[in-house]
């Protein structure tokens, strides 16, 4: 039942009239009292000039935005109501991969003569432990994904799916299994290409322009995950060339639809179902999925897959030159307006740049028309242009733009020749201490190279000591390195670094440009030397 308001609760309106003492039906509503009409309106009209003039003083009153405000566009919502057409669709081109390969059985245990007490210590130890003594290799099996994209059986995977396998098993979606072949593999983007041999076409996919992709449209992704089979899982690009530090080319979808362990080397469809990425890799604390995947873009993939079925193998361009990232200071340094570009720390001998004209310490701006905002645009920009092509390169040199012409080589050559690794020298050199850089240096001499262990073919001033809490020591130099370049100027002794220092200063540089050499390596490093 009910519980009944108490009585200090309850509100009435006031009795009117002689009805409401119990002569008739009464009315709770109070009478109305009348009022001419012309009355009314003008108190109407009078209201709404108050209420107007208080509105335009309360937007004026109002902190008004200093930029433009972010209007959104019109709805464009248009989740399809289900994927299942697109699904079964594209399940029948989507494959699992098995792979087996020998695993040791147990320790690794010397050989003994026949009938040594040796061998049944052993044997009996292992035999109670559980562990086989000496048994034939067991076999392990993982277990990834792939995808079909000639109808002939060429199907694409990841190469960390079939890495170090003797056996490589497809399974089809109707549970058929095709020994598969290895055409072409590359370690540097993760791709894998197989070949098997099926009775009859296989369905198959194509790839789409992961370049049109953009955040927040809508993917499918489809695997083996955790080895039970197709599976079917959407989400969104969550974001765009990620780096995840996997490799020299990463340009990485992120997607938050669920990918696990299994998943690896399944494709990434948009709704037109043409494949736009590779599903590759997860950032998981548990090993599951968090929704974080990446995937490899289709327009990265299609290229290295068309290299490994025409030639086997990749065939990437090759500039030769050994870059690092542009730092403000370094800007600052150089002269430069903005941070930006590739600075080549070194060059290397006979290499196409060297013969193109590119210099140390140049800063590589565009290659080939395309900007290069930052230092690692520029290994994938080089790889995907052709072997053997004449490129222009804007390069940022001395104050100034230039453009130099390199006929670019290929990478793998260059790798199998060991021309990878740039080891160009600067010319030759009264311990003087620099207190206000943190540095104390000294020149070199058979001694000292003998002392710290320097290269015949090194020539500058050796650091011998670096002050703590200095700029020195913040920038990480140490000891037994050698400043090579000070300005993009060769020194020799510790006066020519002085001076060099004092030029920036007069020039209103707050930081000058060190290329310093330590262990056959060399790197540029931009020294604050602003008094104040």
């Amino acid at each position: 039942m009910a519980r009944p308001f108490p009585k200090s609760q309850m509100r009435f309106f006031p009795e009117r009239g002689a009805q409401a003492r119990g002569q008739g039906a009464v009315s709770a509503m109070p009478q109305r009292a009348t009022f001419p009409t012309w009355w009314l309106q003008a108190l109407v009209a009078l209201t709404a000039i108050i209420v107007g003039l208080t509105s335009a003083h309360a937007q004026e009153a109002l902190p008004q935005p200093l930029g433009d405000q972010v209007t959104p566009p019109a709805a464009t919502f248009n989740a399809p109501q289900t994927f299942a057409d697109l699904a079964e669709n594209l399940l029948p081109a989507v494959v699992n991969i098995s792979t087996t390969q020998a695993a040791a059985s147990g320790p690794a245990i010397p050989q003994f003569p026949p009938g040594s007490p040796f061998e049944d210590f052993f044997r009996d130890f292992f035999d109670r432990r559980g562990q086989p003594f000496n048994g034939p290799p067991r076999r392990s099996t993982s277990l990834g994904s792939g995808f079909i994209i000639d109808p002939a059986g060429v199907v694409v995977t990841n190469f960390h799916v079939i890495e170090g396998a003797d056996a490589i098993t497809v399974v089809l979606q109707d549970d058929t299994e095709l020994p598969a072949e290895l055409i072409g593999r590359d370690e540097r983007t993760d791709l894998a290409l197989l070949r098997v041999d099926p009775l009859e076409p296989l369905p198959f996919v194509s790839f789409g322009d992961s370049e049109q992709m953009r955040v927040g449209d809508w993917v499918i992704a489809i695997g083996n995950p955790f080895g039970l089979g197709g599976t079917v899982t959407a989400g969104i690009i969550s974001a765009i060339a990620r780096d995840i530090n996997a490799g020299p080319y990463d340009n990485f979808i992120q997607t938050d639809a669920s990918i696990n362990r299994g998943n690896s080397g399944g494709p990434m469809f948009n709704l037109d179902g043409e494949v736009i990425g590779i599903n590759t890799a997860i950032f998981s604390p548990s090993g599951g999925s968090v929704g974080i995947g990446f995937a490899i873009p289709s327009n990265l993939a299609e290229r290295v897959i068309g290299q490994l079925i025409e030639f086997g193998r990749t065939r990437r361009g090759w500039l030769g030159v050994r870059i690092q990232t542009v730092t403000d200071e370094i800007a600052e340094s150089l002269g430069l307006p903005d941070a930006g570009g590739a600075l080549v720390a070194s060059v290397t001998p006979g290499g196409p740049a060297e013969a193109g004209g590119i210099e140390q310490g140049d800063i590589i701006l565009e290659f080939d028309g395309q900007d290069i905002a930052d230092m690692r645009e520029l290994p994938r920009v080089v790889a995907d242009t052709a072997v053997d092509a004449m490129v222009d390169v804007l390069v940022w040199r001395r104050g100034e733009m230039r453009t130099v012409t390199v006929l670019l080589g290929e990478l793998e050559v260059a790798e199998e020749e060991g021309l990878l690794a740039a080891t160009p020298s600067a010319p030759a050199s009264v311990e003087q201490n620099l207190e206000a850089l943190g540095l104390e240096l000294t020149p070199l001499s058979d001694a000292v190279r003998a002392e710290y262990g320097i290269s015949p073919t090194i020539d500058g001033v050796v650091i011998t000591d670096v002050m703590p809490g200095t700029a020195a020591a913040e920038k990480g130099l140490r000891p037994g390195e050698v400043i090579v370049e000070v300005g993009q100027e060769p020194v020799s002794s510790p006066a020519d670094i002085v001076a060099r220092i004092d030029e920036a200063r007069d020039a209103g540089r707050r930081s000058v440009l060190l290329l310093v050499e330590s262990e056959g390596d060399l790197r540029f490093v931009a020294l604050n030397v602003d008094r104040g």
